[in-house]
């Protein structure tokens, strides 16, 4: 089925990723941005246009034909459920490269019409996104007594994305420390892990807890007995920034450029790369092994492009149900790593076997 697909930030890292898939899997696809020139120049767009998220009139002209729209613009804390709103006033379905679980909670708080008869889909790239839905994998051989996940490396981070790190933070968006036991958030149950080998991750890497909304819900999926969900960093600049910048009462703001800066030194000490492992041990008794997945990427802005334009796929041949979504709950596990180890940005992909 093809339909025309717009792409908002298209000019972007994962922007661009979402418009080379789709063009190359013959999609139209209409490329809108705050700067026209640079979403003239996308490669594999049919037509660009200028919008800004602000501009109320020019966003329902960007939606206005679309099939589906893809959002890449950001922040996230900003873009919230705006464009999704536009979008499905305008009769598509929506996808959004980023989002979570407050953006997904503010669209149903008064749910626009059209979300009974559209799909709204959120959390659609690397970290949420395969985060959430490459470990039910490991469901497929039996049940899971313990599961950790680790995502993380080293790669730039550009400022709208220095913010959204900036301000996630609290429980809606997950407990730092924190495990899942026996169906109950546990909180300061773990320390980081400083200086650790993990398969998948370049060199000794630091990995702090911290249990994502996304995680506490993959647990209750999969009713695992206890789930430990950590952030993977090369050096310990980006902890140190973040960890001074929530202490400090001055606005996020504030601090953009040290996180920028701090990332950029990661890449300069340690290299682009970035991991999601997922480490499954079975129920204590059961006599059966452990499983696990792994995905390395050079970069998880770019992946998470990827994701963004399979759901968009996905959306456009109607294998998504009508109603708000994470992207975890609604992608085929199997199918979605079938395309991702065909993809060039997967420099690996270990799976467990089919059960």
């Amino acid at each position: 089925m093809t339909g025309l697909i717009g792409v908002l930030g298209g000019s972007g890292a994962v922007g661009r990723v979402v418009v080379d898939r789709l063009a190359a899997a013959g999609h139209p696809v209409r490329v809108g941005g705050r700067d026209l020139a640079r979403a003239k120049a996308v490669p594999g767009a049919s037509e660009a246009v200028a919008v800004d998220l602000d501009d109320a009139d020019a966003l329902a002209a960007f939606c206005a034909g679309c099939a589906v729209v893809v959002n890449c613009a950001g922040p996230s804390y900003r873009v919230l459920d705006v464009v999704a709103r536009v979008a499905l006033a305008a009769g598509a379905g929506y996808v959004d490269a980023a989002g979570d679980a407050v953006a997904l909670e503010a669209l149903t708080a008064g749910a626009p019409d059209a979300l009974v008869r559209l799909p709204a889909v959120f959390s659609a790239g690397l970290m949420p996104g395969l985060s959430g839905l490459l470990p039910r994998l490991l469901a497929e051989a039996g049940p899971i007594g313990r599961l950790d996940v680790y995502v993380g490396g080293s790669v730039e981070i550009g400022r709208l994305s220095a913010v959204d790190a900036l301000l996630t933070r609290g429980p809606r968006f997950g407990h730092a420390l924190a495990a899942w036991r026996e169906g109950r958030v546990v909180e300061h149950a773990l320390a980081p892990l400083r200086g650790v080998t993990l398969p998948g991750f370049r060199g000794r890497v630091h990995a702090w807890p911290f249990l994502s909304a996304e995680m506490v819900a993959l647990a209750g999926a999969l009713g695992v007995a206890e789930l430990r969900n950590y952030t993977v960093y090369a050096t310990e600049n980006l902890p140190e920034v973040l960890a001074t910048a929530w202490a400090d009462d001055e606005p996020p703001d504030a601090h953009v450029d040290a996180v920028v800066e701090a990332a950029r030194r990661d890449v300069e000490e340690c290299g682009r790369h970035y991991a999601l492992l997922a480490h499954a041990r079975p129920p204590a008794g059961s006599g059966a092994g452990s499983r696990r997945v792994l995905l390395r990427t050079p970069d998880s802005y770019e992946l998470s492009g990827v994701v963004a334009a399979l759901v968009a796929a996905d959306v456009l041949e109607g294998r998504v149900p009508a109603g708000a979504h994470h992207a975890a709950d609604v992608l085929d596990p199997r199918r979605t790593a079938a395309a991702l180890a065909a993809d060039d940005l997967v420099t690996a992909l270990e799976l467990p076997k089919d059960s």
